[in-house]
């Protein structure tokens, strides 16, 4: 088991609950008067001017420049969207030729104090990165210049442009802009490891080789400089860093990876109840039945007033919630309700209320005892002492000094039996340029980071109030937004261009992203139903899927069964996901950066470690090794392209890597807890691979603490001989049984001469000819590992 060491880095700040201090206005950020600690280092420069190096871990850094002594934080620190909770590193400070330089165990950092230029290199030595001297201006914004390789590729900056996966010769502006830039995000990933995140919410822009071939320029007309360095040897070391930085992605409740379905925006309670009884009996899995904007009693309810639609909805007054309600109903039949929201409040002001109160929801909280594999949005007790003047020059807030949070009004409808939200656009990604937020920004500071402390409110919200897990989906984001919730590619379909968005939010560290899937053919059936998490959207349309044409209707429950019973590879893959940032759906060159061709492919990915699936795609490109066709069991050894067989009830490519290990679950129609009794394991020997099946209550936040078990899945192969290790399981949660069924189905070349478990010879194994798979029992898996042998 991972063991996870967080230690406490409590700051001070001086601010009122209104704005900003005066000296703050005047630097476009937030005064950090927290005392230096030994790994906040200041470095003087020839000039005058200073560098601050945060030394946050043995391959991150974070790095200020300034002309006084005082120092900023941006909005992402103040309010906790970066972790301010690291473990103490060693390191040495050193200075000679005129250079200053700080090295860790695995990286080196060395400033010019001639002009504050900045190299980033490996333990090694090896220059990995390196800017010229910086132009900047308190408070006046900055020009931050990073040679680009020949050969180097860059990889990220989220949802700012879904024409490529490869960043090079494009110029970008961050600032979140409806259906054209959901979800930007300053953050880059090169192929020559290492990393870069502007710590920024202002509007500003990233070119990357578009007006200098040869050069990166990070600008912005306001804002102080003030960016992260990070470095490893692999995109999965760099994610894993950048996501201890800014949050690793939600584990969701266990029905959160199964199927959301959204209902027509007229639909009333009768309705629904109909649309919910007929997935049971048309035998489509589903668990979560979501409402549109038709759901409230004024269409379009901004306020914190709102009500359900008395004719559409009606609720006995008398008792509003109970078994008695279609609420009630849903539960009975094992579905979830999900509600619909938009939302133009002040945020700001509860954020500041929190810093007042001393309670601010900063970015991780250790628990005594505790050795926590999946970290995931703990709370940390963040100090802040308010001002003892308020700033005369600080913007005047437009709401009041106190508001009711956000997220209180909704208490009452999570009480009811709402158990998910949907975030739309509405008003989250739209411009107020004039308008002055409670807080003391403008809008050109606020408008970035409103999606992500509106994700952050809703999923804390939730889960101070419920004890469990949140559900939240929403339309916009920015740095940080994945650890608070999952998203989807907002009003843009499901086609090509929502696949590109989550393969760059993807090298962003976002993991549980989806789209509006297309049901009306087998291709967007094919790519709705295989991705990290997956819903429909009828909105306003008449596209139930038993409204559907015939085959799509049939390609749509298979479909949906296929995903059901890859529950539990899916959701080992999102929990390594919330341990590591390392995602569930995985570009080709984030997985074989090796060959610069893949950054051409935009029509493939893999979903976890062994599965490549194709989308919307004539031909799907193998990489080297083994893979099988899953639907017919076909061979082929890559690299290799393929024709993609488009057929009634396949529409795309399903590859598997010989070496796979994939758990499965037995049919059902809805998920409840994050384990089976029965577990099934598709098994294609290769040398030797593993996996590790994830297992938990499945919607509690026990996984937090540690309350979660794992077991080590092993195959080996020598000669003509399969070994298959269930091991045995580590780590205990609540509700876990003391053992599993098993069933095993390996695929081999030929019958096997002997099967034994655990030494002895099983005679209840059966052997299917035409698929040439063994399926073999393993009973009581529990504690101790069982060894089955086939040859």
């Amino acid at each position: 088991m991972y063991r996870l060491f967080v230690a406490l880095f409590l700051t001070g700040i001086l601010l009122t609950s209104q704005g900003r201090t005066e000296e703050a206005v005047k630097a476009v950020g937030w005064p950090d008067s927290a005392p230096l600690a030994k790994r906040n280092i200041v470095l003087p420069l020839d000039g005058g001017a200073l560098v601050r190096v945060d030394v946050l871990g043995e391959r991150l850094f974070r790095i200020r420049h300034g002309k006084t002594k005082q120092w900023t934080e941006s909005a992402l620190n103040r309010y906790g969207i970066l972790t301010a909770a690291f473990p103490e590193v060693a390191f040495e400070l050193t200075e000679a030729g005129g250079v200053h330089t700080l090295a860790t165990k695995q990286a080196k950092l060395t400033v010019s104090r001639k002009d504050g230029a900045v190299t980033l290199s490996a333990a090694d030595g090896k220059p990995l990165i390196q800017h010229a001297a910086p132009v900047y201006q308190t408070g006046g914004g900055y020009d931050l210049r990073f040679p680009l390789a020949k050969d180097e590729r860059r990889y990220g900056l989220g949802d700012v442009s879904r024409e490529n996966i490869m960043r090079r010769g494009n110029a970008y502006e961050f600032w979140i802009l409806n259906v054209k830039a959901y979800m930007p995000i300053p953050v880059v990933l090169s192929n020559r490891g290492w990393g870069l995140l502007m710590n920024i919410t202002w509007r500003n822009t990233i070119d990357v080789g578009k007006s200098d071939p040869e050069r990166m320029i990070c600008t912005a007309r306001r804002s102080d400089l003030d960016y992260y360095l990070f470095c490893g040897p692999d995109y999965r070391s760099l994610l894993d860093t950048y996501t201890s930085l800014s949050g690793r992605p939600a584990l969701l409740p266990i029905w959160g990876y199964g199927l959301t379905y959204v209902s027509n925006e007229n639909i009333d309670a009768f309705h629904m109840m109909n649309e919910a009884l007929t997935f049971r009996r048309e035998r489509l899995p589903c668990d979560v039945i979501g409402l549109e904007p038709g759901w409230m009693s004024k269409h379009y309810d901004f306020s914190t007033e709102k009500a359900w639609h008395p004719q559409r909805f009606p609720i006995p007054y008398w008792a509003p919630k109970g078994p008695h309600t279609f609420f009630g109903a849903l539960k009975r039949k094992g579905f979830k309700l999900s509600l619909w929201l938009c939302c133009d409040y002040d945020l700001g002001v509860f954020e500041e209320q929190q810093l007042a109160a001393g309670k601010a929801l900063a970015a991780a909280k250790p628990v005594a005892g505790a050795a926590v594999d999946v970290q995931q949005g703990f709370v940390d007790e963040r100090l802040s002492k308010p001002a003892k003047t308020k700033s005369k020059t600080a913007a005047k807030p437009e709401t009041p000094q106190t508001l009711e949070p956000w997220f209180e009004h909704l208490k009452k409808f999570v009480d009811q039996g709402a158990s998910a939200f949907k975030l739309d656009g509405s008003a989250q990604v739209i411009e107020h340029p004039t308008r002055k937020w409670g807080n003391g920004m403008s809008d050109e500071e606020m408008h970035n980071l409103y999606p992500v402390i509106y994700a952050k409110q809703m999923a804390r919200g939730f889960e101070e109030h419920t004890q469990r897990r949140s559900m939240v989906y929403s339309a916009g984001g920015y740095t940080g937004v994945q650890r608070y919730v999952a998203t989807w590619a907002g009003d843009t379909g499901g086609g090509p261009k929502p696949l590109a968005s989550m393969l760059n939010l993807a090298f962003s560290g976002h993991s549980n992203h989806s789209c509006d899937m297309t049901v009306t053919d087998v291709e967007g059936l094919h790519f709705g139903f295989l991705q990290t998490w997956a819903q429909q959207n009828n909105w306003d349309y008449w596209y139930q899927p038993w409204y559907l044409e015939d085959e799509h209707t049939a390609a749509y429950r298979q479909y949906g069964q296929l995903r059901y019973r890859l529950l539990p590879y899916l959701y080992s893959t999102a929990a390594e996901a919330a341990l590591t940032g390392y995602p569930v759906m995985r570009a080709m060159p984030m997985v074989y950066p090796e060959d610069p061709a893949w950054d051409a492919v935009l029509s493939q990915y893999m979903l976890g470690d062994f599965l490549l699936v194709s989308a919307f795609a004539k031909q799907v490109r193998l990489p080297p090794g083994e893979w099988i066709d899953f639907w017919s069991g076909k061979r082929t050894r890559g690299p290799a392209t393929l024709p993609v067989e488009i057929t009634p009830t396949r529409g795309g490519a399903l590859m598997v890597q010989s070496g796979a290990i994939l758990p499965t679950w037995p049919p059902c129609d809805h998920v409840e807890k994050g384990w089976s009794p029965e577990v099934g394991l598709l098994v294609y020997p290769a040398a030797r691979s593993t996996f590790t099946l994830y297992e938990d209550d499945g919607s509690s936040l026990g996984y937090r603490q540690g309350r979660f078990a794992r077991t080590r899945l092993t195959c080996e192969t020598a000669g003509k001989t399969v070994k298959l290790t269930v091991g045995g399981r580590e780590g205990r949660f609540d509700g876990m049984p003391d053992t599993r069924q098993v069933t095993a189905t390996v695929h081999l070349p030929a019958r096997p001469k002997n099967v034994t478990l655990d030494g002895a010879a099983v005679k209840d194994w059966t052997w299917d000819q035409a698929a040439s798979t063994a399926t073999v029992p393993i009973p009581a898996c529990g504690p101790s590992p069982r060894v089955l042998t086939l040859d």
